[in-house]
């Protein structure tokens, strides 16, 4: 376990330099300059005034000293300061950070009672019409263009219905068409995930020996099958998790909903770069500790899977 462990931390380690080397040169290529963005509401600025806020910002640094001042004040902790509000990065985040992750967990919540009871559903019915309604939903549910699913369901249960508010995050009520919208796509590649794991372990002997034993359906799916046909699953929640968090940006711009995701939009319009990059790193530590996490959950669920 140790050295898998280690094996895995090296792996992440440069998996996460290749993220700030790859989010420091495409925030540069994208048009604009930080400087004229923040005089935009103002008087045109003089040279010697365009030079000094260069030089305070450090964009009159050569692009590779900007780079490793970047890189080792991120492994000190240190994100740096927003170009636009002059607070540290980090804070920033972190004012965020609440809302992004009740958005997470809620939208997880929806793709988990959704997806796995529609899978098991689908596959305990097999070849039936419920079989056929329930993926005919999840094939839907992953073709549909997520702002799109989010501003139809603006249009219908806000705007007609007035159920739900439009924007904002003042209440539970704010949380709802959000997490619908972001769960809805999970929730597809789970039920059908889901229904295919569960075929195939229903296939096997262990199944059918209990089956001649004369255990129950029941019995038998709740006690055995499930927990083995979970491993792809869990990996699957893993990688949405950071799916979710990184689709956040979409649908939070969609519903103007104040977490990372809106401010990564702002900070992208505002050519913020410290801002940009400390979101990307940080979005990119947890998707990778995520995913560890998900790797060492295999051996609790299945005492057969070995690390050695």
């Amino acid at each position: 376990m140790q050295q898998y462990l280690v094996k895995r931390l090296i792996a992440a380690g440069a998996v996460l330099f290749g993220v700030t080397l790859l989010v420091f040169t495409m925030v540069r290529l994208v048009p604009g300059d930080p400087v004229d963005i923040m005089f935009a509401n103002q008087p045109p600025p003089t040279p010697e005034q365009r030079a000094a806020l260069r030089r305070q910002l450090g964009l009159d640094l050569p692009i590779y000293r900007q780079y490793l001042h970047f890189l080792s004040r991120a492994l000190r902790g240190d994100l740096g300061r927003s170009f636009r509000s002059k607070q540290p990065v980090t804070r920033e985040i972190l004012t965020r950070l609440p809302n992004t992750l009740k958005l997470t967990v809620a939208s997880l919540t929806v793709a988990l009672l959704t997806g796995v009871s529609a899978g098991i559903l689908a596959a305990v019915f097999r070849g039936s019409w419920i079989d056929t309604a329930t993926m005919l939903l999840a094939v839907l549910g992953v073709s549909l263009p997520s702002f799109w699913l989010g501003l139809m369901l603006i249009l219908l249960f806000a705007v007609h219905l007035g159920w739900f508010p439009v924007s904002g995050a003042a209440s539970w009520r704010h949380l709802v068409l959000p997490a619908v919208t972001l769960g809805v796509l999970t929730s597809g590649i789970l039920a059908r995930l889901m229904r295919s794991s569960l075929l195939d372990e229903l296939s096997r002997d262990y199944v059918r020996t209990a089956r001649a034993k004369g255990l129950r359906e029941a019995t038998i799916l709740t006690r055995h099958v499930l927990r083995n046909a979970l491993i792809p699953v869990v990996t699957i929640v893993g990688l949405q998790l950071g799916q979710l968090l990184s689709g956040a940006v979409i649908i939070e711009a969609v519903f103007a909903y104040p977490g990372i995701g809106l401010l990564a939009v702002n900070a992208l319009q505002a050519r913020d770069f410290p801002l940009i990059q400390g979101i990307v790193l940080f979005v990119a530590v947890v998707y990778v500790l995520v995913n560890l996490a998900v790797d060492l959950l295999y051996c609790l669920i299945d005492p057969r899977v070995s690390y050695a």
